[in-house]
């Protein structure tokens, strides 16, 4: 349904990265049911091609293109292939694509601590790099909007990597959002942070490179998300809509939202130790 928010969005071109599964797909095809032209990019081009085929039949627009965000070369050619196929149609970024990492941090293997760090925080970093000298240069409002998480504000042990680079997406997203401020760029900048949403993102088969021993955490989160994840679209629907709205903080779940922030503000005032909040003790076999 069509809003006063979501209309100005209806001809212009969403740029979305990881939209060949999970949350990316479903900002895919949430863009694309407002009236976007939605350029689905991925890692796996069949991914790609199967999330923008799925919007053509839906009577949508969309156009698929593999990306590996870990290189940011990539993602420099990624702009510039979109720039000149859309030109300043052009109006939203969005910087999505992540990996979870589990496992003790001295058991995780070089090569997924750097596969993690590039694609969850030089992927956005790089995205956002490529993408705003040419919306400046268009001079059309836009949008970016970058996947941060309620992790962001809290810790966890065996899942240290990703934790690390969500806490980081945040930083960056405060920060560029004041430099469009100094800058007074017709650019707006969302942290987008998802609570529990039903994806793959715990699958088995998504854990390739983790220690020995990381599946045991990866099937009860896998689990636990199945069981208490929101519904995908639904969580989608509400991240679009926040974006559309022009606001920085763009969540899935107020509540669970709230309560980190209220527990990180807590511990950071009353300057306590590190804790593994009870909710977490099960997850890890604690209790």
């Amino acid at each position: 349904m069509e809003t006063e928010n979501t209309a100005k969005f209806r001809g212009g071109v969403a740029v979305i990265t990881g939209a060949g599964a999970g949350i990316g797909s479903g900002l895919a095809r949430q863009c694309a049911s407002i009236g976007m032209t939605v350029v689905v990019t991925d890692v796996s081009s069949d991914r790609a091609e199967e999330v923008a085929d799925q919007i053509r039949k839906s009577g949508g627009e969309a156009d698929a293109m593999t990306v590996d965000v870990s290189h940011f070369k990539a993602l420099d050619a990624l702009a510039e292939a979109v720039y000149a196929k859309y030109g300043n149609r052009v109006r939203l970024l969005i910087n999505n694509a992540g990996i979870e990492t589990l496992g003790f941090s001295w058991e995780i293997p070089a090569e997924r601590w750097e596969s993690t760090l590039n694609i969850n925080i030089h992927g956005i970093v790089h995205g956002a790099r490529a993408f705003i000298p040419r919306m400046l240069a268009s001079g059309q409002e836009c949008w970016i909007a970058n996947l941060a998480s309620v992790g962001a504000f809290g810790v966890m042990p065996t899942q240290t990597a990703y934790i690390m680079s969500k806490h980081a997406v945040q930083s960056f997203s405060e920060c560029l959002y004041l430099e469009m401020k100094v800058k007074q760029a017709p650019i707006h900048v969302s942290s987008v942070v998802p609570g529990m949403l039903k994806t793959s993102i715990f699958d088995a088969g998504a854990g390739a490179g983790e220690p020995q021993g990381a599946e045991t955490y990866r099937s009860r989160m896998y689990h636990m998300m199945k069981d208490y994840g929101m519904d995908l679209d639904a969580g989608c629907k509400r991240i679009i809509e926040g974006i559309c709205a022009n606001k920085f903080w763009v969540d899935t779940q107020p509540e669970m939202t709230t309560g980190a922030l209220q527990g990180r503000a807590k511990f950071l005032t009353e300057q306590r130790d590190p804790e593994i909040a009870d909710e977490a003790r099960h997850l890890l076999g604690l209790s």
